[in-house]
């Protein structure tokens, strides 16, 4: 029997130092024993490693910065979709994500273009700024937090934390800072980066687990594999990690999908202290750049999305492989100019 063929664009491309989580989706979609795929890539750069992975990428298209705004957006989806005819799109990037969400509905009845994304409610509810008060609703232990517009905000700081803490960008960064001074720099640092506000928040010691986790939008838990972090990058990044058997995040996580109703992907960065207590410090709302350790454990997540945005109704996974490691390495490749050109001058390759 031949198996269904789906045009899917994703994006995420950059496979960095502080790698996007396209690659990753990309090599479980082209994992799936249910459908085939032609793989059509979002860039936003051009020096986005996934552009010249052709053998993961069939075609690369060039899209406006979340900045440009939803038309501008829509307009080049417009032009790629008279191109490839997309049957689904996986936008991977936080930044990106109001935008996609915006568009859900006009994409899918204008284009049948499908998505499976949190809905815009979902989305803010879970947002840096809104994470201490999303804890208390979901009965969910978070770190107290304070969100702050100026850089005279910080000199007042310590009323409500003390050192060290953590300061966090809106979208992306966080730097663990131990002094007031620390506190300024990080400020200015993040703030030139992703603009404001900013998130201060209180610092909590432990151990650094995480969960990528699949939500059906109706409170069902499709899918979870938490992994602890084995090296860390100057970034924050997990470079390696191991799947672990922790029935108390896998209950945390169903907990939170059901009370949520969280449909598609996500990511839990939690903190378990040495008293055994677990501290909710982000939900990032897609798939996490190392979803492919989900894969290896015997959970696909990226496949069992495209399968319910095509309509399926899937059952829950019942089990995973703990003791599985994930190991990141970067490698060189070698690219013709003239395909750096071609992306550079025309948008597309």
């Amino acid at each position: 029997m031949k198996m269904k063929r789906y045009n899917i664009a994703v994006s995420g491309l950059n496979a960095i130092d502080s790698p996007g989580p396209g690659i990753s989706v990309i090599r479980a979609l082209r994992d799936s024993k249910k459908f085939d795929v032609r793989i059509i890539g979002l860039s936003y750069e051009t020096l986005e490693p996934g552009i010249y992975m052709h053998e993961l990428v069939d075609k690369t298209y060039q899209i406006p910065l979340p900045s440009a705004g939803m038309e501008v957006l829509l307009m080049r989806l417009k032009y790629i979709h008279a191109e490839e005819k997309l049957d689904l799109i996986i936008p991977n990037f936080d930044a990106e994500l109001f935008n996609f969400i915006k568009l859900t509905e006009k994409l899918k009845t204008d284009f049948g273009i499908q998505t499976f994304l949190p809905t815009l409610e979902q989305f803010e509810a879970r947002h840096k700024v809104n994470l201490f008060e999303f804890g208390e609703t979901h009965q969910i232990k978070v770190p107290k937090s304070k969100t702050i517009f100026t850089s005279k905000e910080i000199s007042s700081l310590h009323y409500h934390f003390s050192y060290p803490l953590v300061v966090k960008g809106k979208f992306y960064d966080a730097s663990i800072v131990y002094t007031i001074e620390q506190a300024y720099a990080a400020f200015n640092k993040i703030s030139a980066k992703w603009g404001l506000p900013i998130i201060i928040q209180e610092f909590v010691s432990g151990q650094e687990v995480n969960v990528t986790a699949i939500g059906d939008g109706k409170g069902n838990t499709i899918g979870a594999v938490p992994m602890r972090k084995q090296y860390i990058t100057d970034k924050g990044k997990a470079w390696s990690g191991i799947s672990i058997d922790d029935d108390k995040l896998l209950k945390m996580t169903s907990k939170l999908i059901r009370s949520t109703k969280w449909r598609g992907g996500m990511e839990l960065e939690i903190v378990k202290t040495d008293e055994g207590e677990y501290y909710l410090l982000e939900i990032n709302p897609r798939f996490p750049a190392w979803v492919y350790l989900a894969v290896g454990c015997g959970q696909n997540h990226p496949e069992a999305l495209v399968r319910m945005a095509m309509g399926e109704e899937l059952k829950p996974f019942k089990k995973y492989d703990s003791g599985k490691l994930f190991i990141r390495y970067s490698y060189d490749m070698i690219v013709n100019l003239k395909e750096f050109e071609t992306i550079s001058t025309l948008g597309e390759l």
